[in-house]
């Protein structure tokens, strides 16, 4: 099958490239690598199979494909609060070019949306039928609010065109190929960890969160993307173990074998949510899926990953990019260049 993925030189979208290759179909990475890296998926070019097009979806693009992958989106919160005006547009204007050229092709769609949807949440865990506590108009918004609207927008191709999509809420995710400078509670900890840093704690570190390791979430991307039992629904993936932002930096701290003190400092941003806990009844029962990598297991992935980016001078950002053109056949039998 030939599926596009918009996004797909960023952290989730690398290793969702991967794993689509490597279950035979052929991918099409959109990406505009303002959070991507394009070293997130140099050793994917070589392939026959993989194509890359460095396109911002806030412009149309006229490629052909079965399935549509929509990931693109700056999505820690130093991401989008450098580009809130980008983070709006991608999400709207983005989504919308995403979803009218799914819905021409006929071909399946998927939304990566996120737990941010609930804000700081009232229930606990959060089921896919609670409406959120979110603040539309606080810094958080641009992404809190874009992500809805995208909902919005894509629930509505379904009801009016009959769009084959589905919407995945994704949880707080790690493992490698992030960006070490990403501001995210794993590349901040393992990092200040790794370098005997102060790990900084925002707040109390009494807020809770629930990580899932990044291939566990790719083969829950990959179960919703291809079965029918997902069409128009929406879905939580996550892992729904819980603990203390506190708990995960001592955790943190002590695989690294590190002597790094934890530090409270200011909350960063408003409208911190307090606890965040996924649902997953519904993935279990449309997909059979569940997290299978223990928090051990991912972290100690990860920190490796970690260490030897910092090694390599990797903690550069993703800004920095080189301008690349596009790569891959231009020849219309999977997209072309308008």
């Amino acid at each position: 099958m030939r599926v596009v993925v918009a996004g797909g030189a960023g952290f989730i979208g690398a290793h969702l490239c991967r794993r689509l290759l490597a279950d035979g179909h052929e991918v099409l990475c959109l990406d505009n690598l303002s959070t991507g890296r394009r070293r997130n998926i140099e050793e994917l070019e070589g392939s026959g199979r993989f194509h890359f097009v460095r396109h911002d979806v806030v412009e149309p693009y006229d490629f052909r494909a079965e399935a549509v992958c929509h990931l693109a989106s700056p999505a820690s919160p130093p991401g989008y609060l450098r580009r809130p005006i980008d983070t709006l547009r991608v999400n709207s204007e983005g989504t919308l070019h995403l979803l009218e050229r799914s819905s021409a092709l006929g071909a399946r769609f998927l939304l990566a949306s996120t737990s941010e949807v609930y804000g700081d949440p009232l229930q606990h865990p959060q089921r896919e039928e609670y409406w959120g506590n979110v603040n539309p108009i606080g810094v958080r918004a641009c992404y809190d609010e874009g992500k809805r609207f995208a909902e919005a927008l894509t629930t509505t191709f379904v009801r009016e065109h009959q769009l084959d999509a589905r919407i995945v809420r994704i949880f707080n995710t790690y493992g490698p190929w992030s960006d070490p400078n990403d501001g995210r509670l794993v590349p901040n900890f393992v990092t200040q960890a790794l370098r005997g840093a102060p790990i900084t704690l925002y707040g109390t570190g009494e807020q809770t969160r629930s990580l899932c390791f990044v291939s566990d979430l790719v083969d829950g991307l990959v179960g919703a993307l291809f079965s029918d039992a997902a069409r128009g629904q929406v879905i939580n993936l996550g892992n729904p173990e819980e603990h203390t932002v506190r708990e995960f930096a001592q955790i943190i701290r002590d695989l690294c074998a590190s002597d790094s003190e934890l530090v409270s400092v200011a909350a960063a941003l408003g409208d911190d949510p307090g606890q965040r806990r996924p649902d997953i009844a519904r993935a279990r029962a449309l997909l059979g899926w569940q997290p299978a990598v223990s928090l051990r297991d991912g972290l100690v992935q990860t920190v490796a990953y970690f260490r030897d980016e910092l090694a390599a001078g990797g903690a550069r950002g993703g800004a920095a990019e080189p301008a690349a053109a596009s790569t891959g056949r231009q020849n219309g039998d999977f997209y072309t260049v308008s």
